[in-house]
């Protein structure tokens, strides 16, 4: 690998290659950039949302796809999962989904005549729970564990869940018919919430001219292994955020709860993961600290699924990421020190 830069040499060990001096961020970096550039080759136009999602899982944090049917949120969890060689498992959101059928649960062992523990689909690095809000709240109620302590309890026994581990979830907003809106203490536990949209009209004509015959993602191979992952999240952690980046972050989620269209705003949780993710994203920048922008960019995405609508806003159809757009032009962006 060539074209290193080398300003973050002290962030993690130092490697003398052949082709130099070369530090391990920079390598993970190059790892990193590899993933997206070959997600948005797969997924046609969506690098951005790509590197929304991998930052959040290496702030350690879920993904919620907001949108419609047909714009690749199946595919773009697939894609992940192949890419860095971990396990993945889907997940159909329905009615009859029982918690047992995501967990896993005790059995009886005819072998041994006892009773077992036999690990659910949940247990992989990467799971897609397509459909969430098509299970019925007992059911969503058995993610909540695995979402924010990664492990799952049967039976008084403690199962850890594999690491790195990240849930993408997929709801469609417009249906409505058969499904159970999430509770807002699940929807907490998505560090951010996005939607992919429908591709310009260049990428759908390079995505029906290209993928017609042939998927190409039958014939992926993993570009590193779940440790360089880890590798990752260790060096998004050193990250720095100043004071005015910092107190700017707490002043928009302070004030979701203080805002007249909305009843239920941001917790102090919100607080440490936007932290997290914030550093996260500003490590895919290459960069050694966060700023004010990325602050304003990811705001709408951490925040807006957090947030209940007052009634007003509710009649008026604003939606969590609109409120927060607004909350975000009520807050002067601080200026960095030159």
């Amino acid at each position: 690998m060539k074209d290193f830069r080398l300003e973050n040499a002290n962030f993690l060990t130092v490697l003398n290659t052949t082709e130099g001096i070369v530090s391990m961020a920079d390598i993970l970096y190059a790892r990193a950039n590899q993933l997206l550039d070959a997600v948005d080759q797969l997924i046609l136009g969506k690098r951005h949302q790509a590197t929304l999602i991998l930052a959040s899982w290496l702030a350690r944090g879920h993904v919620l796809l907001d949108d419609v049917p047909g714009v690749a949120k199946t595919r773009l969890a697939r894609v992940l999962a192949q890419l860095t060689g971990l396990s993945f498992a889907r997940i159909q959101g329905s009615p009859d989904l029982l918690p047992q059928d995501i967990t896993g649960g005790l059995v009886y062992d005819l072998k041994s005549s006892e009773l077992k523990f036999r690990a659910g689909p949940v247990f992989h690095h990467i799971v897609l729970v397509d459909e969430i809000n098509r299970t019925t709240p007992r059911s969503q109620a058995a993610l909540l564990e695995c979402m924010e302590e990664r492990q799952v309890t049967a039976d008084g026994v403690t199962h850890l869940l594999p690491d790195p581990f990240l849930i993408v979830a997929t709801q469609n907003p417009v249906e409505m018919e058969g499904t159970f809106p999430l509770p807002e203490a699940e929807l907490d536990r998505f560090l951010i919430s996005l939607s992919l949209g429908y591709p310009t009209v260049d990428d759908e004509r390079a995505l029906v001219k290209n993928f017609s015959q042939r998927d190409p993602i039958d014939d992926l191979s993993p570009l590193f292994t779940g440790d360089e992952v880890s590798h990752m999240v260790d060096a998004c952690r050193q990250v720095a955020i100043n004071t005015v980046t910092l107190d700017y972050l707490i002043s928009l989620c302070r004030l979701t709860r203080t805002h007249p269209l909305v009843d239920l705003g941001a917790s102090p949780r919100t607080s440490l993961r936007f932290a997290q993710v914030a550093r996260a994203y500003a490590w895919l920048q290459q960069r050694t600290y966060v700023t004010p922008d990325d602050i304003k960019l990811l705001a709408p995405h951490v925040l807006g699924h957090r947030l209940v609508p007052s009634p007003s806003a509710t009649v008026s159809r604003i939606r969590g990421q609109a409120l927060v757009e607004q909350i975000v032009a009520d807050v002067p962006v601080p200026v960095e020190d030159a």
